[in-house]
Order: structure tokens, then sequence, then C-alpha cells
């Protein structure tokens, strides 16, 4: 491409309300994006595949509650130290060795079911392992993009991301489903194991085409990483002197405890809608919107008041889940469902993407550490705070009162701590728009 139709290209795009393919232009980035899209993808075999055969082992709901725990642990703990390892260490390798954790625990999924195995321990020993290398990875991976995108077009890198994660979310389980029509149930767990292996070959190969990405220069006067103990209580010490980060996790925290109505989906779909496919159409309709609103997401990195955006995304996310929480016709509370989706998108965005360009690079992978821990605990967090609410004060008013407490609380915040509500992104990102 000419630079005059690049030109002519980024104008369009300004104009555009199409989600913003510029960043695909990076080399590095477009085999990021493909790696972890088709490996993601990939990894939603494995999430059915897991449960459905602990619940064959066991025939024990309560084994199977017990994978949720073998993967949120390690999460934490991992979550952490990854990101600390991450300021310390090459970026790339940290990447590929955390990466082939995950690999290994995945063919360890595939080599039981071949063997027929039919140990529950065992299940939850590689579900952990898979969720340690996760941890690892996961800081990493998102504190590189900075390192090889242009800032002014991090927002859209992140959307593009997003948004394919999202659309895995949707067909994967689909494909899945439609494996366990095709085969028995033994065989339909052993080839979902056997396609995540295969489709998570890509990832591999988008990170070892990466570019070596070292830690920079120490910077004076900032504490030196360490990928000890002593390194996450720096970062988190950091953390807390920077309000605008600070609420951009409080706010996320609030949306997701207070607003997460996916416990109640099965009772409400039992009681208002007779049961049937109506599940199914709940615990797709948040993904659906938030597909949706990341292919119509041309707008975002054209917006400059990013904290005002995320507060008004979640605010939109908490009256969205309110208002669904009072629906009575299948149609509208998936409508609704999937408004409140479309808005945790974009609050999704503008998190990630002002810890990416906020904070210095030598803190950048705690912070994703810290990031990581906490988009993984909000949702299992909100799950129990919904149950154990319903319980109480039924159904309808857990999952309403708690859209709509969300909404307010994150108004109450913005308002007492405006340093969200003030903050831009950095002048190097103006400059480059």
């Amino acid at each position: 491409m000419t630079g005059t139709d690049q030109s002519v290209a980024d104008t369009e795009q300004k104009r555009s309300w199409m989600i913003d393919v510029r960043p695909l232009r990076v080399l590095a980035y477009r085999r990021m994006w493909v790696g972890n899209g088709v490996s993601f993808f990939g990894f939603q075999f494995t999430s059915v595949a897991v449960p459905v055969e602990m619940f064959a082992i066991t025939n024990s709901s309560a084994w199977v509650g017990l994978l949720g725990v073998a993967g949120l642990v390690p999460l934490l703990i991992f979550g952490l130290w990854g990101g600390a390892a991450a300021d310390v260490v090459d970026r790339r390798k940290l990447l590929l060795a955390s990466s082939a954790l995950t690999f290994l625990s995945t063919l360890g999924l595939l080599t039981q079911a071949l063997l027929d195995v039919r140990s529950p321990v065992l299940l939850l020993v590689l579900v952990a392992v898979q969720s340690a290398g996760f941890a690892v990875s996961s800081p990493a991976r998102q504190a590189i993009i900075p390192r090889i995108v242009p800032t002014a077009l991090i927002p859209a890198a992140n959307t593009l991301g997003y948004t394919t994660t999202t659309a895995g979310g949707v067909f994967g389980p689909l494909v899945a489903g439609l494996i366990f029509g095709i085969w028995s149930q033994g065989a339909g767990v052993t080839v979902a194991y056997a396609v995540d292996a295969l489709l998570f070959t890509t990832a591999f190969w988008a990170t070892w085409k990466l570019p070596p990405i070292p830690p920079i220069e120490h910077t004076e006067g900032m504490e030196k990483p360490t990928a000890g103990l002593r390194g996450i209580v720096g970062g988190l010490r950091f953390l807390a002197t920077q309000p605008v980060l600070m609420l951009s996790f409080a706010v996320d925290i609030v949306a997701m405890v207070l607003a997460m109505p996916r416990a109640l989906f099965p009772e409400i779909a039992e009681d208002r809608f007779g049961g049937g496919s109506a599940v199914g159409w709940l615990f797709a309709a948040i993904a659906i919107g938030s597909m949706i609103g990341g292919l119509t997401s041309g707008w975002i990195s054209r917006v400059e008041r990013q904290g005002v955006a995320l507060v008004v995304a979640v605010v939109g996310w908490g009256v969205a889940i309110g208002f669904a929480g009072f629906a009575h016709q299948l149609w509208l509370m998936v409508l609704l469902l999937a408004v409140g989706g479309a808005a945790d998108l974009v609050s999704a965005v503008y998190r990630q993407s002002i810890l990416q360009t906020f904070a210095p690079d030598q803190m950048r992978g705690r912070l994703q550490g810290v990031f990581t821990v906490v988009v993984a605990g909000g949702p299992r967090l909100g799950d129990l705070r919904a149950g154990a609410t319903a319980g109480l004060t039924g159904p309808t008013a857990s999952w309403a009162g708690g859209g709509f407490a969300a909404a307010g609380v994150a108004i109450a915040l913005a308002l007492a701590f405006p340093a969200l509500l003030r903050y831009r992104p950095p002048a190097d990102a103006e400059a480059n728009r």
C-alpha cells in the first residue's frame, strides 16, 4: 500500500463504524491475532469436553463444580507471578514457555482420554496445570501488544482481540456440541481434545515468529523489577498510587460482582420460559452482544475521553442487565443481555487500553497480572453473589437489583474520585491519530 493509499484508508476508517482493522497491517500483531483467535476457538472444545467427561466419570455435579476451583486458584496465584516475570525476562520467551505448559496439559487430557483412565483427580490436576499456563501467558501476551502496535492503534488492537475471542466463545461450544452429536460421548471427548491440541499449534507459530521483546532499560527512580514476591508487592504498591488504574479495576469489579446474572440463567429459563433451548440463548446472549459490538466498533479509537467512555460503558452494562432481570419475553431478555454484552466489550477495551498506555513498560506485566486476576475472579464472585442473594430475595430481585446497583455504584465512584473521568490517552496517541 502506498502512502497515499494508506492516508485514504485512514481517513475512511475515521468515518467508519465498522471494526477498525488497521492494527492488522502490523505483521507481528497480525500473526498474534490469528494464532490467539484460532487457539481460543480450539480451547472451547476442551472447555466443553472436560465437564462432560467429569460428569460421565463421577455422575456428580459437585465434582464438575470442583473444576472451577481447580482453574481459579492457579489463576489467582500464577497470574500475579506471571505478570512480575513479564517485567523481568524476554516476554516472547516467557510466552513460549507458558504456552508450552498449556499445550502439555492439553496433550495430557488427550492421552488420559485415549487410555480411558477415568480419574477425576487427574482431570482436576490437568485443569489446574492448564490454568497455571494460561495465567502466566496472559499478562505476557497483553504486555507485548504496546511494544508491537502504535499507541494510537492500541484500542483498535484490543477490540480486534476481544471480538475474535468472543466469536470463539459463541461458535466454539456450538461446534463442540456437534462433535458430541456425531460421536459417542467417549469418542467425542477424545476428538474435542485432539482438535484443541491441533489448533493450539497456531499460537506457538505466532509466538515463535515474534521478535525478541526484552525488558527495556530500567528507569531511574523506579523500583527495579524482580520476578519474586518483592516484584509483585512493588507492582501492587505502584498500583495503589495510581487512581486512574485503581478506579478502572474498581468499576470492573463492581460490574462483575454486582451485575453478573449467569448463575441465575438455569432457574430463570425454567421458571419463565419452560426450559428447553431458552437456557442456551441466555448463556449465549452476552457473548453475541459483545461480538456484534466489536464488529461495529470503528468509533472506539476516535474517543478521546476514554475514562468517561469506560464509566458510561459500565453504567450501560448495569442498566441493561437490570432491565433484563424484569423481562418475561425470551427475545426481550436476550436483546437486553446482548446490549449489556456490547457495553461490556467497550468497557473491556478501554480498561485494557488505559492500562497499556498509562502504565510504564517496567510495570506493565505486573499490572497485567492484576488485570488477569480481576477479570478471572470478578465473574466467579458475581456467580456466588447472584446465587446467594437469589436464595434470600428471589431471582428477579437478585438479578435486576444487582444490575441497577452496579450502575449506581459505578457513577458514585466516578464522581467521588474524578481522576478516571479526566483521563485522556497520552499525547503521542493523539499525535498519531
